[in-house]
């Protein structure tokens, strides 16, 4: 096929048959190869995600074979521990190396096969997810920004050109990137869950939550009028409640973030672990991070009955203002409980090294 009389397209007519009969009898000869190579590749993923979840059965029937026979008496603690400490790290090796690929993955639920049908998202390449991952934290710092950029200039802008009135169009060109950030978020996050990342279902619930309300804020009616800024006070909330969301997101970002990598090195948590939404940071920033998480959520809550009583006294009679009160007070609910939770559980685990300090922390709860 390399002949420069081939590809000047000087060869002799006698010989075109033969030539043609060759490049058939190749493509067929590349076609077997491949076939008998893929066929192949099965076979040896199929032995080795056989071996690896019986190595991971294993792991789990000797973790709990030591815990028992702890508890009965025929093995020592110091032994004990050190076998759990190394079957902790085979086990660790085993979700993050090469072999996590073979594992089963999470079922890719709905949402995804709604819009994308049955199409596997999972990466079978540890580089690819931590990809994923790397795009999913850079996606959620740019979008902070503008989540408080957008609110501001709004405000900002019905205060000084528009005479205390917000005009439709702004409003639902911010609703319009509202939609397009928490639909990017949950298909992002859907993905990560699938790959391998902790995030909680209750944060993905709650960009559903948030994404229907975007959604349903779009055909919201904003009209321009003698009582306009009454009409627009749950606008104005809600603008006021975006400002202390990015915030919030902000501070979290930070701090949390260097305490995941701090996790990871230590050996506490997976690479493909991202902050949570909900989370609350080290017990130094408790103090700091939970005020601002309670006062966020109940803010919240009180935009969703302000906007229900709204609808109640006959000011705004459109069902899309029920809908957003209820969607917002189920999403502050939501977050206080996981919120709680969190820190229930931060408790919990450091109970065991530090009894008085945990009490400390739950009388604060309470």
């Amino acid at each position: 096929m390399g002949d420069p009389a081939v590809a000047g397209g000087d060869m002799p007519v006698r010989n075109a048959a033969d030539e043609v009969s060759r490049i058939v009898e190749h493509a067929k000869e590349l076609q077997e190869t491949a076939a008998s190579l893929i066929s192949r590749t099965s076979e040896e993923e199929a032995s080795l995600r056989r071996r690896v979840l019986e190595l991971r059965s294993n792991i789990k029937m000797l973790r709990s074979f030591v815990d028992s026979s702890v508890k009965k008496g025929n093995l020592d603690p110091t032994n004990a521990g050190k076998m759990i400490e190394e079957l902790s790290r085979v086990r660790y090796t085993l979700v993050e190396g090469d072999a996590a690929a073979f594992l089963p993955c999470k079922s890719h639920g709905r949402f995804l096969r709604m819009f994308l049908g049955p199409i596997n998202v999972r990466a079978n390449l540890k580089d690819v997810q931590l990809k994923v991952k790397e795009e999913y934290n850079n996606f959620r710092d740019s979008t902070t920004y503008l989540f408080i950029f957008f609110p501001l200039l709004l405000l900002s802008l019905r205060s000084w050109v528009w005479d205390g009135c917000f005009p439709a169009l702004p409003v639902q060109l911010y609703q319009a990137w509202l939609l397009f950030l928490y639909t990017g978020l949950s298909f992002r996050e859907n993905v990560l869950r699938i790959n391998g990342s902790d995030i909680r279902p209750w944060w993905i619930y709650h960009h559903y939550c948030a994404m229907t309300m975007a959604l349903i804020s779009l055909t919201w009616e904003i009209e321009k009028a003698p009582n306009c800024a009454q009409k627009q006070k749950g606008i104005e909330l809600f603008l006021k409640w975006a400002i202390m969301q990015g915030a919030a997101m902000l501070v979290q970002n930070r701090y949390q973030r260097k305490r995941l990598y701090t996790r990871i090195a230590l050996g506490k948590a997976r690479r493909m672990d991202v902050v949570w939404g909900e989370t609350a940071g080290v017990e130094g920033q408790l103090w700091f991070l939970c005020p601002m998480l309670f006062m966020l959520q109940i803010f919240e809550a009180y935009v969703g009955v302000l906007l229900l009583k709204t609808a109640m006294d006959g000011v705004i009679s459109e069902w899309q203002v029920v809908t957003c009160g209820i969607l917002f007070i189920v999403m502050a609910v939501g977050n206080f409980a996981n919120t709680v939770e969190t820190l229930l559980l931060k408790c919990r685990f450091k109970a065991k090294m530090k009894k008085p300090r945990c009490n400390n922390i739950v009388s604060v709860v309470r």
